[in-house]
C-alpha cells in the first residue's frame, strides 16, 4: 500500500542513472548526481561497486503497471525477474482498475470519472483495498515462484526512500500498490500514474517505465503507434487534437509535469511487459518515448540565430571547414548575400543539431549543412531537426562525407567540443537514393526516377549549390516501382546508385537514445487544410464529401456544380457550405490569394484543362508554394510531371512531393493490380485479358428535376439503372477502352529494364492486354477475372498466392484469401480483395477474381 504526501518531499540525494555512451545504454555505468544538484559525470565499473552502490541503481527505473497488465501475470513476472537476474531492482508500482470495474459493475455501481481520475466513495474505497491487495498478492507470488524475492511495501504515508532501500538490502524487488493514507488515517485511492510519478520525482530516475497492454501510445486517427513525443515541441498541439481526450489528454499532462522537475535527461517510456528488456537493453527501444526535448526553430536571418553562435558551430562541427575546404566566412557571406527567403536553418534551441538549408524559388532544395553535437545524435535531436525540414520540403538533395572517419577519439578534447558525430548509415537510412564517388555520397529524398535526379543535379552543378563530383549518376538507369525498385551496379562491382535504402515501414536499426519515427513513414500531418472540389454533381464528388466530412484535418471551403448553384451542400455537416459555379478567372483568384490549400477536379473527361490551367496562372502570382491539384478523370494519367496516384504499385515518394496528383481510373486499378505480381512471368506475344463487371454507379449519371419537391433541387440518377439491365450484365466499349490503354502503360513501368524498350510512347504501351468492360446490377465495386498465360511450368496454384500475399504484405488495403471473392467482399468497403487462384492443367495460364471498390 502507497501513501503519498506530495508536498513533504525530502532534499535531493546522491543518485545514480544510467548514461549513454557512444549511442548505446549501458546499465553499468552511471553518472551520479550530488545534493547540490550539480550534474558530475563519473565513469563506475559494475565489477568495482558495492551493495550500496547496487542499492543506487534502484533510482534508475520506477514501473508502472496498468490493471490490464496485471491479467497476463506470466509475461509480467518473468520479465521483471529477468531485472533482478541481471542484477537491478526497479521500484514497481501497479493500478487495478480494469480489475475495480469488474467488482463494482457486478455490485451495480458504475464508476464514475472526473478529467481521467476515478471517483472514489465508501464502497468505492472498501473494493479498491480489497482488490489491490489481492492483485498485489498476486504478484509477488507470481515473482516469488521463479526465485525473485518481492516484497509488499505497506502504508508508507510519504515519499520515504529508507523502505524501498531496505527491500532492496534485502535482496527484494519493492512492490508497491497505489493506495495512500491522509495524516489523520484516511485510506485513499489513489490513481496509480499519478502515484508513479511522485516516486519518480523523489527518486529522479533516467526512465520511467509505463506498462500498458497496448504497448505504447496510438494516433487516434490514423492508428499508428506514436514512436517518440518531444514535450517542449508538440505538446500544445497534441492537447489541442479531437482525438486526445480522457485518460490520454490526463496521461499527457502528468507525463509533463512529471518530466517538468526532473533532470531534462530523464524520459518516460509506455511500452508492453514483454518488451521491457529490449526498451532497456536495446538501441532501438519499445513502445512511445516521452521526453522535454527542446523547441524546434526555423530561421531565415543570422540574427534570429545568433551570428557569433552560428559560426562557433560551423567551426565545431563542419568537416569541410576543418579540411581547410572552405571558411566560416564565406559560409556565412553567402547567407548574408543571398536574397531574402532563399534560405532557411532549422534547429532546436541549444543548437545541438542544426540543418542550413537553400531553397531558391522554383528550385530543388538542398540541404547545404547538417551539424550535430553528440548530444543531438543520441538523443534524436537531429532526426527531430530533419523530420521538420521533411515536413516543410517535398523534395531536397543533399551531401556527405561517407569515407572511413579519421575524427579523434572520444576522450579527445576536441571531440568533447561537439564535433560532429553523424554515422554513415543515418544518411543512407533517410534517403530514398543515393550515388557514391571517391568518398561522398549524393542523397535525395523524394524524386524516384534517377533521369530526372541526373537533370537536377546537372543544374545544381552549373549553378554552383553543389560540387561537380557526381555526374554521370551511373551507367544503368534506376526503375520505377517505388520499395521494388532495383540497384544500379557500376564498375567494378561497387553499387553506383541506390533507389532505396530501406524499404518503407520498415524501422531503422537504432535509435540512439530515443525512438524516432522511420524517416520512410513520415508522421501523418496534423495540419488544417482547404479543400476545394469542382464537379460535385456526380457519385464520385459525393463519396468524397463523405469522406472530407469525417476528416479531422480536411475542411471543405469551396463546392462547384453547375447544376447545383445555389443549393446546400447537405451531405457535409463541419459548417455551411452552398454549392457555387467557380469560373476559370474565379479558379485563378482564389490560388492567387492563397484560399484554397488542394484542388480536386471531378470533371467529365477532357473538361480539367481549362480549371488546371487557371490554377497554374495563380500560383505564379503568389507567395508559397502552389496548391495541390488531384484530378480523378483521365485527362492527365498520361502527362508529363504528373504523378500518378497508385502507391500500391508505384510508391508513396513521388505522390507525397508532387503538386499534381492523377487519379488511376477505377477498372485500370483493380487490372493493375492483379497482373503487377506475375509481370516477371509474362510470356508475349501472349498477353493478358481482364474480364471486369462494375456496379452501375460507374456507368456515368444523368441529372434530373424531381416531382413534386417545393425548392426543385436537381437529383443526380445512374445512367444505366437496375431496372434496365433486368438482373443481367451488359458489355461496354468492347475495344480501345482508356483503362485498357492506360493499365498496360503504367504497367510497362514495372518491367525489368531487359524487357521494355525505351521511349514513353503513350500509344504504343509495353504491357499489353485485351480488356472486357460490363456493367452490373448493383450499385458499386468492381469483380475483375484476370487470364494470364505464364512463361514458366513451374508454378502452382499455392505459388501464386504466396506471391500476392508477399507482394501486397505491407499494403493494409489489400487483401488476399484463398476462396473467390464475390461482391459481399468488397460492397461498402475500401480496399482491394484477391483469391481463387487457379492454373491450368497444362500449365498454359491461370485465373484470379478480384474485387475493388471507392466506397
Amino acid at each position: 500500500m502507497l501513501s503519498i504526501r506530495a508536498a513533504t518531499l525530502p532534499s535531493r540525494v546522491a543518485v545514480a542513472r544510467k548514461v549513454v555512451v557512444a549511442g548505446q545504454r549501458q546499465a553499468g555505468l552511471a553518472a551520479v548526481r550530488r545534493r547540490d544538484n550539480i550534474s558530475v559525470r563519473s565513469l563506475q565499473s559494475v565489477a568495482q561497486t558495492d551493495r550500496d552502490t547496487i542499492t543506487r541503481l534502484l533510482y534508475s527505473l520506477v514501473i508502472k503497471i496498468g490493471g490490464a497488465v496485471l491479467d497476463d501475470l506470466e509475461e509480467l513476472a518473468l520479465s521483471l525477474s529477468f531485472l533482478y537476474r541481471v542484477g537491478l531492482y526497479p521500484v514497481v508500482l501497479h493500478g487495478a482498475g480494469p480489475q475495480m470495474n469488474d467488482i463494482l459493475e457486478s455490485e451495480g455501481v458504475k464508476p464514475e470519472y472526473i478529467d481521467g481520475i476515478r471517483v472514489t466513495d465508501a464502497k468505492t474505497l472498501h473494493v479498491a483495498r480489497r482488490v489491490f491487495l489481492e492483485e498485489n498478492l498476486k504478484l509477488v507470488g507470481a515473482l516469488e515462484k521463479l526465485g525473485t524475492r518481492a516484497v509488499l511495501s505497506p502504508r508508507i504515508t510519504r515519499v520515504d526512500k529508507r523502505p524501498l532501500e531496505a527491500s532492496i538490502r534485502a535482496g527484494a524487488l519493492p512492490i508497491l500498490c497505489s493506495l495512500a493514507e491522509s495524516n489523520d488515517g484516511q485510506i485513499l485511492n489513489v490513481n496509480a500514474d499519478v502515484a508513479a510519478g511522485e516516486l519518480a520525482k523523489e527518486l529522479e530516475p533516467m526512465k520511467i517505465v509505463f506498462l500498458n497492454e497496448k504497448g505504447g501510445l496510438f494516433h487516434g486517427v490514423t492508428g499508428e503507434k506514436l514512436d517518440v513525443i518531444n514535450l517542449d515541441e508538440e505538446y500544445d498541439q497534441l492537447m489541442k487534437e479531437p482525438w486526445v481526450k480522457y485518460g490520454t489528454k490526463l496521461k499527457l499532462r502528468e507525463f509533463k509535469e512529471l518530466l517538468h522537475v526532473l533532470p531534462r535527461s530523464s524520459s518516460v517510456a509506455v511500452i508492453s511487459a514483454n518488451n521491457l528488456q529490449r526498451e532497456l537493453f536495446t538501441d532501438s527501444g519499445a513502445g512511445t518515448l516521452i521526453r522535454r526535448g527542446y523547441k524546434l526553430l526555423k530561421h531565415q536571418t543570422l540574427e534570429s540565430i545568433g551570428k557569433d553562435r552560428l559560426r562557433q558551430i560551423i567551426c565545431e562541427r563542419d568537416e569541410g571547414i576543418r579540411a581547410g575546404k572552405e571558411s566560416v566566412a564565406g559560409v556565412l557571406s553567402a547567407l548574408e548575400n543571398a536574397k531574402p527567403g532563399e534560405w532557411s536553418i532549422y534547429a532546436d534551441e541549444p543548437l545541438d543539431a542544426v540543418a542550413i538549408v537553400s531553397h531558391p524559388k522554383g528550385e530543388t532544395p538542398v540541404l547545404r549543412k547538417l551539424l550535430a553535437s553528440r548530444a543531438g545524435v543520441l538523443n534524436a535531436v537531429l532526426d527531430n531537426v530533419f523530420n521538420a525540414l521533411k515536413n516543410d520540403r517535398r523534395q531536397l538533395i543533399w551531401t556527405a562525407s561517407i569515407a572511413s572517419p579519421t575524427a579523434p577519439s572520444p576522450s579527445s578534447a576536441h571531440h568533447a567540443a561537439g564535433e560532429e558525430m553523424i554515422d554513415r548509415s543515418w544518411h543512407f537510412e533517410r534517403a530514398e537514393g543515393s550515388f557514391t564517388r571517391s568518398g561522398r555520397s549524393l542523397f535525395w529524398y523524394g524524386i524516384s526516377n534517377v533521369s530526372k535526379v541526373e537533370k537536377i543535379v546537372k543544374g545544381l552543378e552549373e549553378s554552383g549549390r553543389v560540387e561537380r563530383a557526381y555526374l554521370p549518376l551511373g551507367p544503368a538507369k534506376a526503375q520505377l516501382g517505388g520499395a521494388r525498385s532495383t540497384a544500379g551496379v557500376g564498375l567494378g562491382g561497387t553499387r553506383s546508385f541506390a533507389t532505396l535504402a530501406h524499404r518503407a515501414g520498415v524501422p531503422s536499426r537504432t535509435r540512439g537514445y530515443a525512438t524516432h519515427a522511420p524517416a520512410s513513414n513520415p508522421t501523418p500531418s496534423t495540419e488544417p487544410k482547404r479543400v476545394a472540389l469542382i464537379g460535385a454533381r456526380g457519385y464520385t464528388g459525393q463519396a468524397l464529401t463523405t469522406l472530407l466530412n469525417g476528416h479531422p484535418y480536411l475542411s471543405l471551403t469551396h463546392v462547384s456544380s453547375r447544376v447545383l448553384e445555389g443549393y446546400p451542400l447537405e451531405e457535409y455537416t463541419k459548417s455551411p457550405i452552398t454549392h457555387t459555379n467557380l469560373s476559370v478567372g474565379d479558379v485563378e483568384r482564389l490560388e492567387k490569394e492563397g484560399e484554397v490549400d488542394a484542388w480536386v477536379m471531378a470533371l467529365p473527361n477532357g473538361v480539367c484543362k481549362p480549371f488546371v490551367d487557371a490554377v497554374e496562372r495563380g500560383s505564379q502570382g503568389k507567395e508559397g508554394e502552389s496548391s495541390v491539384v488531384v484530378d480523378l478523370g483521365a485527362d492527365y494519367r498520361f502527362e508529363e510531371g504528373w504523378t500518378y496516384g497508385l502507391p500500391e504499385l508505384y510508391g508513396r515518394t513521388d505522390i507525397r512531393a508532387s503538386k499534381r496528383i492523377s487519379n488511376p481510373g477505377c477498372y485500370a486499378t483493380s487490372t493493375q493490380l492483379l497482373v503487377a505480381p506475375l509481370l516477371p512471368y509474362l510470356s508475349p506475344p501472349s498477353w493478358p485479358t481482364v474480364f471486369g463487371v462494375s456496379g452501375y454507379s460507374g456507368a456515368r449519371t444523368i441529372t434530373q428535376a424531381p416531382e413534386g419537391t417545393s425548392d426543385g433541387r436537381p437529383v443526380t440518377l445512374p445512367k444505366v439503372t437496375p431496372e434496365s439491365l433486368a438482373g443481367g450484365v451488359r458489355p461496354y466499349s468492347l475495344t480501345d477502352h482508356i483503362h485498357e490503354r492506360e493499365a498496360g502503360w503504367h504497367l510497362s513501368r514495372l518491367l525489368p529494364s531487359s524487357t521494355s524498350a525505351s521511349g514513353d510512347d503513350v500509344s504504343t504501351p509495353k504491357v499489353q492486354l485485351a480488356f472486357i468492360p460490363t456493367v452490373g446490377p448493383f450499385f458499386s465495386g468492381i469483380l475483375s477475372t484476370l487470364s494470364f498465360p505464364l512463361s514458366t511450368s513451374k508454378l502452382g496454384a499455392a505459388d501464386i498466392a504466396s506471391l500476392y500475399t508477399s507482394y501486397y504484405a505491407s499494403e493494409r488495403l489489400v487483401r488476399v484469401q484463398k476462396s473467390v471473392p464475390t461482391l459481399a467482399d468488397v460492397h461498402g468497403k475500401n480496399g482491394w480483395v484477391v483469391g481463387g487462384v487457379q492454373v491450368h492443367s497444362g500449365g498454359r495460364g491461370w485465373s484470379s477474381l478480384g474485387g475493388w471498390t471507392i466506397c
